[in-house]
């Protein structure tokens, strides 16, 4: 090293623990310390070398590490500025520090810079191989992160939530919108129709998709828990507080906050929310200071906020700051038209999950299906489809497989199920546009009282053309 000490090692017995083959990047101005450093690491590392700031610089840029170790002392760019700029290419990737006795202090300096840790020469072996081990799994625990954190981002992005009705594709098309703004959003509909799903798809499509959505359901937490939960106490703000608590504002400073059944909130815990949402400070328990925060807060209720505030039960301040974008997440009896693929959907997915075969559905089961009111909504549909794929017999599910509540079912057949059952594979596009036409002609018969010439001109054809596609699809005459 440019110091003029070469390391002192000291030979372990022999291999203490046994790791996967990781890529370290030894980064020193001396040939023979790069040259030690190789051989000694070489029975459980892959080792890359680089004689300067520079060349560390572009292999770093170019290639995958799981740790660097860099000397602080060399010619031309010195470790404090690589180290500086490795943070920001690759702010993830470990950074240990060598370092003489006399140059601790700047390697200490090196640790407040984002220095992984540093280790001092003279060194031992064992001493290179702990930092360097504790280094690497680090490492890749942060990888193995970051890939949860994108798969979660795909999971839910909007291409993979089911909806192609009209009102879900309202939806849709405000998240797109309003996600990648800070803007407060509020979610109504019905318990069950996928507040949550709609939160997070906010959440990770957003610039905060990196940190951690943090979602509290307030009416699962008792009121007089709620502030201490929402803002955090100080030690000694009540009996049982023997420690300084972190709320989930303050651990959520940089992401989003979700906060399920907001109306269930207290009046004073709407105060105290009023009061973040408009200055962006909040204070703990007990506490004496305000405390800055940068939160994105969405909101969500299945209740109607307009009758809540008459009521006197919900504050009108607080209504009208939550309200900035109103996302309203239709019930399912309302888009029937999606029930067909939210069924292909979950059957998948669940058949995925729990690592069994798929089913397929009769006609019959699906009619009862898409008959039936689901005042559940999705959750109910989900949860219905687990059972009948975890209790399954062979075969399509049949309609005594359904509870009975679905069987009894009388409500009208509604219009849209004709192009979920051609999604779903239940019937073919040629029978479907056949029964459409067939039901086209009939109605237009009706309405002209049989009278194929008058029919034929409200369908804006020729009665020899209609009296063809009447015999075709078997359509008699009056």
């Amino acid at each position: 090293m440019a110091n003029g000490q070469g390391p002192a090692f000291v030979m372990p017995d022999g291999d203490r623990e046994g790791e996967l083959r990781r890529r370290v990047l030894v980064v020193d101005d001396e040939a023979g310390v790069r040259e030690s450093l190789r051989l000694v690491l070489r029975d459980k590392y892959d080792v890359s070398v680089a004689e300067s700031g520079d060349e560390a610089l572009r292999r770093i840029g170019g290639e995958g590490f799981d740790a660097v170790l860099l000397d602080l002392v060399m010619p031309g760019i010195d470790g404090l500025t690589v180290l500086e700029r490795i943070k920001g290419q690759r702010p993830e990737l470990p950074v240990v520090i060598v370092t003489a006795t006399r140059t601790v202090k700047t390697a200490v300096t090196a640790i407040k810079l984002g220095a992984f840790d540093y280790i001092e020469k003279p060194f031992d072996l064992d001493e290179l191989r702990i930092v360097l081990a504790n280094a690497t799994r680090t490492s890749a625990l942060q990888r193995e992160v970051n890939e949860l954190r994108a798969e979660v981002g795909r999971r839910y992005q909007l291409g993979n939530i089911v909806g192609r009705s009209e009102a879900m594709q309202e939806v849709f098309r405000t998240v797109s919108q309003v996600a990648p703004l800070k803007t407060t959003v509020l979610i109504t509909g019905e318990s069950g129709t996928g507040k949550e799903l709609i939160a997070k798809a906010l959440h990770y499509q957003s610039p905060r998709a990196s940190r951690t959505l943090t979602a509290i359901n307030c009416a699962a937490i008792p009121e007089h828990l709620l502030e201490s939960e929402l803002f955090g106490h100080e030690r000694g703000a009540f009996t049982s507080a023997d420690a300084r608590k972190l709320g989930q504002f303050e651990l959520a400073h940089q992401s989003t906050i979700f906060l399920d059944e907001i109306a269930e909130m207290q009046p004073a815990m709407q105060a105290k929310l009023l009061r973040v949402i408009e200055t962006g400070q909040f204070m703990r328990v007990g506490g004496t200071k305000p405390i800055d925060v940068d939160v994105r807060i969405v909101a969500a209720t299945n209740q109607d906020l307009t009758q809540a505030i008459a009521a006197g039960t919900f504050r009108a301040d607080l209504y009208y700051r939550l309200n900035v974008v109103t996302l309203h997440l239709p019930p399912l009896r309302e888009r029937r038209q999606d029930l067909t693929l939210l069924i292909k959907h979950f059957t998948v997915a669940k058949a995925a999950e729990l690592g069994i075969k798929e089913r397929a559905f009769t006609p019959e089961a699906i009619d009862h299906l898409v008959r039936y009111r689901w005042p559940g909504n999705v959750r109910e549909l989900e949860n219905l489809i687990e059972r009948l794929l975890v209790l399954a017999d062979f075969g399509p599910v049949r309609p005594e497989e359904l509870p009975e509540v679905i069987r009894q079912s009388q409500t009208a057949m509604p219009t849209g199920n004709m192009r979920g059952e051609v999604l779903l594979g239940i019937r073919t596009l040629s029978d479907a546009v056949d029964e459409f036409e067939r039901e086209i002609i009939v109605e237009a018969l009706h309405q002209a009282e049989f009278n194929q010439t008058r029919a034929a001109e409200r369908l804006g054809t020729t009665r020899r053309i209609l009296k063809y596609r009447m015999d075709k699809l078997g359509i008699r005459e009056k």
